[in-house]
């Protein structure tokens, strides 16, 4: 008979219809890797080299303005443009399909600071400051999905060096984008499926199934939940839910922001705690297209998706099978829901 704690098996992920590789009886091996304690660092609460710091010069001459609170600009360097041209390649052989297509993108990216100090991630934050950077979030994707052309807006962070994070600062960022990308699409049409089946988001039913079991719960409270995914490809990785389906942040309320910037805190303290370090990660939000029709189907969540597996300096890479073939994990989601659970 199957075991999940003991025997290798695949497990599905139905928000993107793919599959996942576990293998627990790995964690059984024994390890010869190296482990090494992380170096301390201590920030300054304000560094006049920092480009995000309060009145400090940015790209092209920009001066940061003497900020108290969130601050909200233009990425310097984006990654999409606005005004970028119309056009299109397409190239086929023969009578065959187009096997070449290239398409001008839309975009507008910018860079959410949550705090003027520059030495406060998520973790430090007050929960004052951390509704704050909720409400920064949903006037943003209100603000960018009134755009007629854009057609999603994806909040995300990317905490730390190991992920590519170019400035200690807390900060993030938002892009609005003329297309709806690959795994957001996905996830789209997930959601639709379902709800048309059965009148009830997706992430309702697999919510009210991860409360009855238990067994993969981070954390909760009156309005959101944290979990580790029954389908989790890396080792620490969490999913935010909110209790209620709401399509959005914009459709949250009062309390249920407060909700969210209070799990957003437990969350991000607990991954501190556990390797005693600041824990890396890219943290995003799915929520609704921005074509102004309702959406019922979609119900608001989080991706923490952190590499760290070991300790502060070990991390899993996706390589190999990974990149070959599907997601492989050996830690089970349940084992690293417990070690989470267990930390304050």
């Amino acid at each position: 008979m199957l075991n999940l704690d003991d025997h290798p098996h695949r497990r599905y992920n139905p928000l993107l219809d793919e599959w996942v590789v576990v293998s627990p009886h790995r964690t059984k091996r024994p390890w010869q890797g190296q482990v090494e304690a992380p170096a301390p660092t201590t920030l300054p609460t304000y560094d006049p080299q920092c480009y995000l710091c309060p009145g400090n010069a940015r790209a092209g001459g920009v001066t940061n303005p003497a900020y108290t609170g969130t601050f909200v600009f233009d990425n310097d360097f984006a990654a999409l443009m606005p005004d970028a041209p119309a056009g299109e390649l397409v190239v086929s052989h023969g009578d065959g399909p187009p096997l070449l297509r290239a398409v001008a993108e839309r975009g507008i990216c910018r860079v959410v600071c949550y705090s003027p100090r520059h030495d406060l991630a998520l973790p430090q934050l007050t929960p004052a400051e951390l509704r704050a950077v909720v409400d920064t979030w949903a006037a943003q994707y209100a603000e960018l999905s009134a755009l007629p052309w854009v057609r999603h807006v994806l909040i995300f962070e990317n905490r730390g060096a190991m992920m590519g994070a170019s400035n200690p600062h807390p900060h993030g960022q938002l892009w609005g984008t003329s297309f709806m990308p690959v795994q957001f699409a996905r996830e789209d049409a997930s959601q639709r499926s379902y709800y048309a089946a059965h009148g009830r988001t997706l992430l309702s039913d697999y919510l009210a199934i991860e409360l009855e079991r238990a067994e993969r719960l981070v954390c909760q409270n009156e309005h959101f939940v944290a979990l580790v995914p029954f389908w989790a490809a890396w080792p620490f990785e969490t999913l935010v839910v909110a209790r209620r389906p709401a399509p959005s942040l914009v459709a949250l309320d009062g309390a249920e922001r407060d909700g969210l910037a209070a799990m957003l805190k437990e969350l991000t303290t607990r991954y501190d705690a556990l390797f005693a370090a600041p824990f890396p990660y890219s943290m995003g939000f799915h929520q609704a297209p921005t074509d102004g029709a309702p959406h019922p189907a979609w119900h608001l969540h989080a991706h923490f998706l952190p590499p760290l597996l070991r300790s502060a300096t070990v991390r899993k890479f996706m390589v190999g099978f990974e990149l070959l073939g599907e997601a492989q994990r050996d830690l089970t989601p349940e084992q690293a829901a417990a070690r989470l659970r267990a930390l304050r």
